[in-house]
């Protein structure tokens, strides 16, 4: 079950109360304030995890309290620290606070850790507050409470390409036919429910290049306002680095005017923002091998038109399946190029303004 939407509630650990005690020993001729401190609570620790694809788990588990810090005891002994609580989720997920809608964290890369809720501090004991014009104190404090809070949890895939186009125009048999991944594949339009992410290898084992490929459920015109499975997975194409915009030109589409599809879902992308009508796309004219002529010509021309590159394919044949992968690699790569080039001019500038 993939679940890219969760909401949490989380109750870091009250820290342990200090204690009041007087130590009263036989043959101990300075006994005096021993009251130790009460034990820190446990904290909610968040960390991000490649072996996690999907938020199931706090759907169905939304709450999580950490253990509270043990009171203080009397011969100056501390109270036993309260056990801290891991929460793993997938690379990819934002954490947004509920109460507010503030972004709390961007969990990008793997093994990010930090606290989303900390543990409350143990109370001071007795013994603290001894001096030497107050012998025999009697103050002790309270732990302190945990923090709780309440977090919104959203999962924006990691791939560098993703796949659009209308529903059943062949993004599902694409990905299947060039990664490991097996999604559901029918000849009836909204086959695709949820999103599906495959790897894809090019090249031999020396020089192997490879990138991630994310398949969206089909669009349609007015998505943008709920139609058909509206926009609620365009989300995780927002980090991609490119599209690849598949058309079909057979006739089992019904849609005569192949220029209109790409048009279309064009306009849906940039309704939806997020920069995605600007990123670099390739076109594909997927199902040749039974090939409406015309509209196979109208989209040629309608590519050439708008400087597109357009790679005719057949998933089922085979045909032209490899040059569109080494095509897909290049488009990658250089945009990772670019990508490393911005970041190290932005850590320069940030140097140079501290």
């Amino acid at each position: 079950m993939f679940i890219d939407e969760a909401t949490i509630r989380v109750k870091a650990g009250d820290g342990g109360n200090g204690c009041m005690a007087f130590r009263r020993e036989k043959f101990v001729p300075r006994g005096g304030p021993s009251g130790g401190d009460g034990g820190n609570g446990g904290d909610i620790i968040m960390e991000s995890s490649e072996r996690h694809n999907t938020l199931v788990h706090f759907r169905f588990n939304p709450e999580y309290k950490a253990q509270r810090g043990r009171h203080g005891e009397g011969s100056n002994k501390t109270g036993k620290e309260g056990q801290d609580v891991l929460l793993k989720v997938p690379v990819g997920t934002i954490v947004y606070d509920a109460d507010t809608g503030d972004k709390v964290h961007d969990f990008s890369h793997a093994d990010e850790r930090m606290v989303i809720a900390r543990g409350g501090r143990g109370g001071r004991g007795n013994a603290r507050f001894a001096t030497s014009t107050h012998q025999a104190p009697r103050e002790h404090e309270d732990g302190r409470p945990g923090e709780e809070r309440t977090f919104r949890l959203e999962l924006k895939l990691l791939a560098d390409i993703g796949l659009v186009g209308y529903p059943n125009v062949g993004k599902s048999t694409l990905i299947s036919r060039i990664s490991a991944a097996r999604p559901k594949i029918a000849d009836y339009p909204f086959t695709t429910l949820q999103p599906n992410l495959g790897v894809v290898a090019v090249g031999d084992i020396a020089g192997e290049r490879s990138f991630v490929v994310a398949d969206i459920p089909g669009l349609i015109e007015g998505a943008h306002t709920g139609a058909g499975l509206g926009t609620q997975f365009l989300r995780h194409i927002e980090r991609t680095r490119l599209l690849v915009h598949m058309v079909d030109v057979s006739d089992a589409s019904g849609r005569p005017d192949p220029a209109k599809d790409v048009e279309v879902i064009n306009g849906e992308l940039k309704s939806f923002g997020a920069g995605l009508g600007e990123k670099p796309m390739l076109m594909v004219a997927s199902k040749i091998d039974v090939a409406n002529k015309d509209k196979l010509a109208k989209l040629k021309a309608y590519c050439k038109k708008k400087k597109l590159e357009l790679f005719p394919v057949s998933a089922v044949t085979g045909k032209g399946i490899e040059e569109l992968k080494f095509a897909m690699a290049d488009k990658v790569d250089e945009a990772r190029a670019q990508g490393s080039e911005t970041e190290t001019l932005t850590t320069e500038d940030t140097e140079v303004t501290e």
